[in-house]
């Protein structure tokens, strides 16, 4: 018998909301997070919107000395780690003269972080360019590897809180943060791990991966003076996938050292299934087959009929591939029960946050479950025929969610899939 995996915490920082809280609020008023680029000047850009996250202060949650030697996309995953941590009663903090001294209460040794990244730290790679082709090498940052490169919010996790067990980082693009829950599903499953810090982080709102993303023609262009509609997923007049930052923590523990420890349970995490569509490096395989089947082992994994799931969080990009092909691929897995199935996008309100999304939408999830209620799909005004199935469309829904799925999609044919239920002895 599998070993039972329990989420315990959960941390949020996101372009509608930087605590589970203040997330979940906007999730529910179907709040729309996206908004014209403050972080650079945009002059010359087709593209002039992101889901930015707003007021982050790291000092709330790192200490200011540490904060310095980390990129945002780090920033944020520690930020999140801490929120999380906290709700699972594992966070234990001290005065030092050095200031906020913060641990892990878990035998560091068997104590993991498996996080997604699909990118790096961009901002520091965007400087340290423009100083090495303006000035020469001797003017770069003298930490510029050690914050840009991806593995490092993994890395800075372990040692703010003194974790000693696996620290990983899984690149898988925008199904990056979803594998890497899966990956750490499978740790503790093995019984390498007890507890693992697991999501995904994002931070390339900057103007070379805007600059790349609108040469691919993956971006909304058409909705620069209205930006709270851009990211319509499903919609007949999408025109793209807005860009968006963030990170999604989550806390997840086996049962049975979440129960000696009396851990406050959020949700079971159920099942993992990942597939690649061998077919084509930005799109996904047509005929919805390699997605499809990710939810198909997913399930599986959990021990579910197709029936049995009640909500899936769509990757839903709001690009002109994406929505109709994961529309056949839920199709593919659920058959009759797709036309049943509660399905929404929560990209509508937070954009696209590449690797971020996938612990972003698993929190969802949970707090879908723990809730009883089906995000919406914000902007739904024209609905694709080619998608006909029930994204929640512009408002909250409530009804009983035992079981919900979150679905990612990444360039390279990546797909990932996490269930989780709700929880009981």
């Amino acid at each position: 018998m599998k070993k039972r995996v329990v989420v315990t915490g959960l941390g949020v920082i996101s372009p509608i909301g930087n605590s589970v809280e203040e997330f979940e609020a906007s999730l529910k008023a179907g709040k729309s997070g996206i908004g014209k680029i403050t972080a650079f000047d945009t002059t010359g850009f087709d593209v002039t919107i992101a889901g930015e996250v707003k007021n982050f202060d790291p000092a709330l949650w790192i200490d200011k000395k540490d904060a310095r030697k980390m990129a945002r996309f780090t920033q944020f995953a520690v930020a999140g780690t801490a929120q999380a941590l906290s709700q699972a009663g594992l966070l234990e903090t001290t005065e030092t003269s050095e200031g906020v001294r913060r641990r892990i209460k878990s035998d560091p040794e068997k104590t993991g972080v498996v996080l997604g990244n699909g990118i790096g730290g961009y901002e520091i790679v965007t400087e340290s360019f423009h100083k090495l082709f303006t000035n020469g090498p001797r003017r770069m940052l003298p930490l510029t590897v050690p914050l840009m490169i991806g593995n490092e919010a993994a890395g800075n996790i372990s040692m703010v809180y003194g974790t000693k067990g696996p620290a990983y980082t899984q690149v898988t693009a925008c199904a990056s943060g979803t594998d890497a829950l899966g990956q750490a599903l499978d740790l503790i499953r093995s019984g390498r791990c007890e507890v693992v810090i697991s999501g995904g982080t994002e931070a390339c709102i900057v103007p070379f991966s805007v600059g790349g993303f609108q040469m691919l023609k993956a971006l909304s262009t058409k909705r620069n003076h209205e930006p709270e509609k851009a990211s319509r997923p499903f919609d007949a007049d999408r025109d793209g996938f807005v860009l968006g930052e963030g990170a999604g923590i989550l806390i997840l523990e086996s049962y049975d050292h979440a129960k000696n420890r009396d851990a406050p349970i959020l949700a079971e995490f159920a099942g993992y299934g990942a597939t690649a569509d061998a077919y084509h490096i930005t799109a996904p395989d047509p005929t919805g087959e390699g997605g499809g089947r990710a939810i198909t082992l997913a399930l599986e994994d959990a021990g579910l009929k197709p029936g049995e799931l009640h909500y899936y969080n769509a990757h839903g990009t709001s690009t002109g591939i994406n929505d109709p092909t994961e529309t056949k691929m839920i199709k593919y897995a659920f058959g009759d029960h797709a036309y049943k199935l509660k399905i929404s996008s929560t990209k509508s309100m937070t954009g696209h946050c590449i690797a971020g999304s996938g612990g972003l939408e698993a929190i969802t999830c949970i707090l879908a479950i723990r809730g009883g209620y089906f995000p919406p799909t914000i902007n739904l005004d024209n609905p694709d025929p080619a998608c006909d199935l029930d994204y929640v469309p512009h408002k909250i829904q409530y009804g009983t969610v035992e079981a919900a799925a979150s679905g990612s999609l990444g360039f390279g044919g990546h797909n990932g899939v996490v269930v989780f239920k709700k929880y009981t002895e």
